[in-house]
């Protein structure tokens, strides 16, 4: 006798973290940027909801293409007819000439606006010089982990972590599992956020750095080593390619430590993914790299807490992974008899830094929890699960 299959459950509506520290009805702009597929659509429908009546423009849409100044009269006619309570969303906005008028006159109604867009130094030049004082502007990525325990319905633990490691938090690969959506959002952001929008007609060097540094997470390289190593022409082309590649969200620079700002420019930065799961799919690595993994991790958590991290050490004497102004952090997937010298002298240096009177020692690991003392210090092992589960 055959069964029908069981009716798929359809995942939950996942409160994102950052919609909490998004005013219900302000005057300004409230401007969510991000790298494409991470959800900010999503998010900007939930917030209209949340602000009862309104309209939303997707400039996306091909029933919107070609869209310029000369069709904003015709759309403020359209929502001046709109109760005065009514908000406004605008999807992409970055994909229409002159969008920033549009807001403009939309605020000068007195319309609570909304809008999305996914290239960071566009969205800041263009706000910068139409909006001054008038926006707020916040950054969505894809799920943290407590945001992927809510949609996969699961608890905090090891077993949870490792698949969120794994998976990372894009929510449409989450509900496909297919590594092949990964790969073309990785090419359609390089093709329609970089290369069309600055006119790059060979993208081969850009393409052979974005797969490079996605493959090599956490290591300092200078602009001078990534120029030789992959052959790219000059040096100069390197930096517009970081540039790039940090303004549509996929590749985020970690400064290293230094009191002075000089020698912080200088130095080689590290570089991290903005997603686990979209590093995977796109990374070359035939062995998982689980400690790679939970330091990614550990970074965006820490930028998402809005932390500033920094990484800190002296070339094969020590290192130490992050360090902020409340703390220094190693990142470990197990401390071992082999490891654990190395680790605690790195993060004990990295504590001892100026710039704070005391700051707080972590060890953060896949599953092991203790107490240790340091020279004198106290020094916390922490399992990721619990800390990155910690109020913010």
């Amino acid at each position: 006798m055959l069964r029908e299959p069981p009716p798929k459950v359809q995942p939950p509506e996942v409160e994102r973290e950052v919609a909490r520290a998004i005013p219900p009805s302000t005057a300004q702009a409230v401007v969510l940027t991000g790298v494409r597929r991470c959800g900010k659509s999503t998010l900007l429908a939930q917030l209209l909801r949340r602000a009862g009546a309104s309209v939303s423009l997707n400039f996306e849409d091909t029933r919107l293409y070609g869209m310029g100044p000369q069709d904003f009269p015709t759309v403020l006619s359209l929502v001046d007819e709109l109760p005065r309570s009514a908000a406004v969303g605008l999807d992409e906005v970055q994909e229409v000439p002159e969008w920033q008028r549009l807001v403009r006159a939309l605020l000068d109604r007195r319309r609570m606006v909304l809008l999305t867009g996914s290239n960071a130094s566009l969205l800041g030049r263009e706000l910068g010089a139409k909006l001054t004082g008038r926006h707020l502007s916040f950054e969505v990525r894809p799920f943290d982990y407590s945001e992927y325990l809510d949609w996969a319905r699961r608890l905090p633990g090891e077993t949870s972590l490792r698949e969120w490691l794994d998976l990372g938090g894009f929510p449409g690969y989450l509900r496909e599992r297919n590594d092949n959506a990964l790969r073309e959002l990785l090419r359609d952001v390089i093709a329609r956020d970089i290369a069309s929008r600055h006119g790059l007609r060979e993208i081969r060097h850009l393409l052979n750095l974005t797969l490079f540094l996605l493959a090599n997470t956490g290591r300092p390289f200078s602009l001078q080593r990534l120029t030789r190593s992959l052959s790219i022409p000059t040096v100069g082309q390197t930096s517009h390619f970081v540039e790039y590649l940090q303004d549509a969200y996929l590749i985020m620079a970690c400064p290293k430590f230094s009191p002075s700002f000089r020698s912080r420019v200088v130095a080689p930065p590290k570089y991290y993914a903005v997603d686990n799961g979209l590093r995977r799919a796109n990374s070359p690595q035939g062995m998982p790299d689980l400690g790679h993994r939970l330091e990614n991790a550990v970074f965006l958590e820490l930028r998402a807490r809005g932390a500033s991290p920094a990484w800190a050490g002296e070339a094969d004497r020590w290192e130490c992974d992050f360090v902020t102004g409340n703390d220094a952090i190693q990142v470990c997937a197990e401390l071992t008899e082999g490891n654990k010298a190395r680790e605690l002298a790195g993060l004990i240096r990295g504590a001892a830094l100026p710039g704070a009177r005391r700051r707080q020692s972590l060890v953060i690991t896949i599953r092991q929890s203790d107490h240790l003392r340091i020279d004198g210090l106290p020094v916390t092992v922490i399992p990721a699960w619990k800390w990155l589960t910690e109020p913010r």
